[in-house]
């Protein structure tokens, strides 16, 4: 049965270029709209086209996919004259093969699952849990569970994990200042907070008379020196782990800072999201003169929940409470916020209300963003969203949760949704894609972590679904 048949084929709606009204068509995967930015339009294309000799484009002909089959055998005949597929050719046959096939149960839980994220060369998966449970699978160990980890100075929940590059160390963080470290790379499996093994506490507050604040995002650098962190004061924090203390504090935001990532591997741009509707570039090259963000980039009516960067210090994705998703390239931003427009629903709480249906034709008069991602629904909490892997897939794709619980993909240049996973009965906070293979794995509020692939093992697609308490509507 084909993927269409089984998951149906339901095309969202892309908002192209910079005009308030966008275009608001969804076209094939040759058509570029004439407002949508040229660059990352062919960028993305570089990454995941074939070598035009393997294409075999002629003039006046109507250009069609191309098949794996031609491409073999322009790649045996040495059409290209290099004698191999390039990481454009393999992107363009690998991206066809969509992890769609499933579910089959990783874990389930009887409290909700928050956070979930594959390490950096997709051997192990980490899956965060509101009820203080973290668990590390080896992945090519089918799936086996490697840590697991029973957290301490819990509050609510846990927020956000972060695994460290050299995959040694985890930190998770919770609405507390306290962010804790756990050796990863010990023997035992069991990790009890302080009992069978230290979990060390990373204090990011600074005086000890201030409030005390929450941390909602977490991530360590690429050389993994530094963690930088969001807060519910408004704030952003780095953390220098060497000297063990706050580095730097910026004041970011007008309200909760709910995401916040490094832009690339230099570490320098520091890309963050508030429920002040707005992102934000901060340089901390020039912070300590200037004092302020870099750029501002405007467009959501809401509060922004979520923020992936592309790697390139140049292109950014984020998730927003007026249930879109929004592409920018920080050259197009400006250096203070022009019009941050007054809430239109003051009473509208996202956590557990609908969002208005006539809420989503409005614009921002001064929308910067390259191309606007409607279909999700980001309510109850702070969906994620993220590129498709470079490796396997050219960036040509982002991927959401959704509270609708669901995961979907769009096509990056047009603005299709290319798939929706649907089979969770709660609303799924995060999702994560191999950088390697075409394996998705979601984490819902069903307590259920769910794995997706192409094509999949011979067995029958399993979901396990544990019964849930009436639970209370947390972040």
């Amino acid at each position: 049965m084909s993927y269409i048949a089984r998951f149906g084929k339901d095309n969202g709606a892309c908002d192209t270029g910079n005009s308030a009204e966008g275009s608001g068509s969804s076209k094939g995967p040759d058509e570029v709209s004439n407002d949508f930015d040229h660059e990352i339009a062919q960028l993305t294309k570089h990454k995941s086209r074939p070598h035009q000799l393997l294409r075999g484009d002629m003039p006046g002909k109507l250009r069609l996919p191309v098949s794996t089959m031609k491409m073999l055998v322009g790649r045996e005949s040495n059409h290209s004259g290099r004698g191999r597929f390039s990481s454009a050719d393999c992107c363009h046959v690998l991206s066809r093969y969509l992890p769609l096939n499933g579910p089959w149960g990783v874990d389930q839980s009887r409290s909700p699952a928050y956070v979930s994220q594959f390490s950096n060369d997709g051997l192990f998966f980490v899956a965060g849990f509101q009820g203080g449970h973290i668990r590390i699978y080896n992945v090519e160990k089918g799936w086996k569970v490697q840590k697991d980890i029973l957290t301490q100075s819990l509050r609510w929940t846990i927020t956000d994990t972060s695994l460290s590059p050299d995959q040694r160390y985890l930190v998770y963080a919770s609405m507390t200042p306290v962010v804790n470290i756990v050796n990863v790379e010990s023997s035992k499996t069991e990790s009890l907070a302080n009992v069978t093994e230290i979990h060390g506490g990373l204090d990011f507050s600074i005086d000890d008379d201030e409030d005390e604040f929450g941390i909602f995002s977490v991530k360590f650098s690429t050389d993994g020196r530094e963690l930088v962190a969001a807060s519910s004061d408004a704030s952003i924090y780095v953390y220098y782990l060497q000297e063990n203390k706050v580095s730097l504090r910026i004041p970011a935001h007008q309200s909760d800072v709910n995401t916040v990532c490094f832009a690339d591997e230099s570490g320098h741009l520091i890309y963050s999201g508030s429920d002040d509707n707005l992102c934000k570039v901060w340089d901390r090259r020039c912070l300590m003169t200037k004092g302020k963000a870099a750029g501002v980039l405007m467009g959501h009516l809401e509060g922004v929940t979520f923020i992936d960067s592309r790697g390139d210090g140049r292109y950014l994705i984020s998730n927003g409470k007026d249930q879109t998703t929004k592409l920018w390239d920080i050259r197009k931003m400006s250096s203070t916020a022009i019009y941050s427009p007054r809430r239109t629903y003051r009473d509208w709480d996202y956590r557990w209300m609908e969002y208005p249906s006539h809420a989503t034709t409005l614009k921002h008069p001064n929308d910067q963003s390259l191309a606007t991602y409607r279909g999700h629904a980001v309510l109850r909490t702070l969906i994620r969203c993220y590129f498709s892997p470079a490796y396997s897939t050219g960036q040509k794709y982002i991927y959401t949760g959704s509270s609708d619980h669901s995961v979907y993909i769009y096509d990056l240049v047009t603005g299709a949704q290319v798939a929706r996973l649907d089979h969770h009965e709660g609303p799924v906070r995060d999702c994560s894609w191999h950088p390697l293979y075409p394996i998705l794995v979601s984490s819902s509020w069903d307590g259920t972590v769910a794995r997706w692939e192409f094509p999949g093992d011979d067995q029958v697609p399993t979901l396990m679904r544990p019964k849930l308490r009436p639970r209370r509507v947390f972040y």
